[in-house]
């Protein structure tokens, strides 16, 4: 009931929501790079089901816990797949799911489906883990990184703060340049590439956040 209770409620908010995207041509762009590896922050995922168009494919990676099984129901109800599993440090890897889930991902871009997922490292808010280049480097596929923000929304107290939105107002939809990792990259070239979706995940959320109407604070010299 929650599950589903959450897809309708989200369905609103995007139905109700003034939706901008940046770059304009968005679709017409992300159609020659399909399949594609779509990232976003962990809380901003929530109106991410609605970026994808009746004849894509998609699958989203979600945990295996068992709050993420509300996550999982409503993107069902969206009409996106899930691939059960997250990543993790050490070997807590292994135990969430996140090596067999990895190899999902990857088959699945194979297969010529759109793969979703966080690229925060976990419960360590807006700071890139590998497993999204790591993904990229053995699919051959490109990362478009994602940010999407609406003008009017509630900030959870959650480790990621996640935005709770609203309906009835602006929406903003930005999309990164696109990133690609070689097939013999090695930890160098991956460090570059994950710094690389860090930086244009920073660049598409402030944008984005400018778009519904709250542009970035300037600090005062001290």
């Amino acid at each position: 009931m929650l599950g589903r209770g959450m897809a309708s409620y989200l369905r609103f908010v995007w139905r109700s929501s003034r939706v901008v995207m940046e770059p304009a041509n968005l679709y017409d762009l992300a159609e020659v790079q399909l399949p594609m590896i779509l990232t976003f922050w962990h809380g901003q995922h929530f109106l991410t089901p609605f970026l994808v168009k009746p004849h894509h494919r998609a699958k989203v990676m979600i945990s295996r816990s068992a709050d993420a099984d509300v996550n999982a129901i409503a993107a069902e109800a969206l009409g996106i797949g899930t691939v059960r599993g997250s990543g993790a440090q050490g070997r807590n890897f292994h135990q969430k799911g996140g090596f067999n889930a990895t190899l999902e991902m990857i088959r699945n871009l194979e297969e010529g489906c759109n793969v979703a997922m966080t690229a925060d490292v976990p419960k360590i808010s807006r700071l890139v883990g590998l497993g999204v280049v790591t993904i990229a480097k053995h699919s051959g596929r490109p990362i478009y990184p994602v940010a999407i923000a609406t003008r009017y929304r509630i900030r959870a107290t959650s480790w990621d703060r996640a935005a709770i939105h609203l309906p009835f107002g602006k929406a903003a939809v930005v999309a990164g340049d696109g990133i690609r990792v070689a097939a013999d990259a090695g930890p160098a070239e991956l460090e570059v590439a994950r710094q690389e979706v860090q930086r244009q995940l920073e660049v598409a959320t402030a944008r984005a956040e400018e778009l519904v109407g709250r542009p970035p604070k300037v600090q005062r010299p001290a």
